[in-house]
């Protein structure tokens, strides 16, 4: 294992990693000061800018700090469904007085950002989305760094360990934004979070994190009840006090207009749970599969939106206990859900 164990944390809560925005460095190294393991989202980011953001973490924190990697795999979509689905948003372009975006494939600069987690050496980096290599994974590890996959079925546990990993964090459909699915094409897993927990516990020998719809101190409880050596919250950090949320973001998960979550694919074109909004009622049935295609188609779209003040042709990613997140510092927030 890497040098970090995230059996050793003083307060068994994980800041997760959420890429566009909500991940920031005073959030990461505000969760690590608090006796938790903070983290960097690395998805969107060049590897310039992640570089410069595990830099400002470190001068923020001494304790140990934990990046995301997106392990992007090949796009599920045709140019085909994507132009369609193009010519299905032209009316949202209007209206928002932008031009679509260039709906075209990378693999998010993974290259780069491995040589930066190489060379900077955050003590964690975990990955989304699917694995990378044996070699990759033996790189990082021989270089100190503890690895951790997320997966999301007793599938994807079973390849993770066996593709060498140090830990897993189990997700399960409660969370909010992407879902940690390796399948590109394949509809997320609905398996409640304490049934593949067990399942999982059951059969792997590595530690292992919970995830997915935590965010108050009985679901951290509960899951370490059941084994978890930590619980790992995103939405319960929305609205923090360090975390980089929109303020549209902030405002729509404080408003009575929202009534409930969904998982939508419309935004990315991979599926990820957020509120029900405008654009994901008009645009859902339509939406393919088309990571990261469709991303990019919709980006200046869901830009104009928050720039207008406007919920609802943006993707306000939250998870199923999105009511309970509450405002305050990240030190106040983990106390809330993890007592000392």
């Amino acid at each position: 294992m890497g040098t970090f164990d995230i059996r050793g944390l003083r307060r068994p809560v994980i800041v997760a990693p959420m890429a566009g925005g909500p991940s920031t460095p005073e959030l990461a190294a505000a969760g690590s000061n608090a006796g938790g393991l903070g983290f960097l989202a690395a998805g969107y980011l060049t590897g310039d800018v992640l570089a410069e953001k595990i830099t400002a973490a470190r001068g923020l924190s001494t304790e140990a700090l934990g990046v995301n990697l997106f392990a992007v795999q090949p796009s599920a979509g045709t140019p085909e469904q994507i132009q369609a689905y193009a010519a299905e948003l032209a009316g949202e372009a209007q209206r928002y007085g932008v031009a679509l975006g260039e709906p075209r494939y990378d693999d998010d600069a993974w290259d780069a950002k491995l040589e930066v987690v190489l060379d900077l050496h955050p003590e964690v980096v975990s990955f989304t989305f699917g694995l990378p290599s044996e070699q990759e994974i033996a790189r990082l590890r021989g270089a100190g760094i503890t690895t951790v996959g997320t997966v999301t079925t007793l599938h994807e546990a079973r390849l993770a360990v066996a593709r060498g990993v140090d830990a897993l964090a189990v997700q399960g459909p409660g969370a909010g934004g992407h879902r940690g699915t390796f399948d590109p094409g394949a509809a997320p897993a609905s398996q409640p979070l304490d049934q593949l927990l067990a399942e999982v516990l059951d059969t792997v020998d590595v530690p292992v994190a919970a995830a997915g719809g935590l965010v108050n101190a009985d679901d951290v409880a509960g899951v370490l009840a059941s084994g978890a050596v930590a619980a790992q919250l995103g939405t319960a950090f929305l609205l923090a006090d360090e975390a980089g949320s929109s303020p549209v973001h902030r405002a729509a998960l404080q408003s009575p207009e929202f009534t409930e979550t969904v998982v939508t694919r419309a935004f990315s074109g991979r599926y990820a749970r957020g509120l029900r909004n405008r654009f994901i009622v008009e645009h859902d049935a339509q939406a393919p599969l088309g990571y990261p295609e469709i991303h990019y188609l919709t980006s200046p779209v869901r830009k104009a939106s928050v720039a207008a003040g406007d919920p609802q042709a943006t993707n306000v990613w939250a998870g199923t206990g999105w009511r309970q997140a509450g405002a305050g510092s990240v030190a106040e927030i983990i106390d809330r859900v993890a007592p000392a």
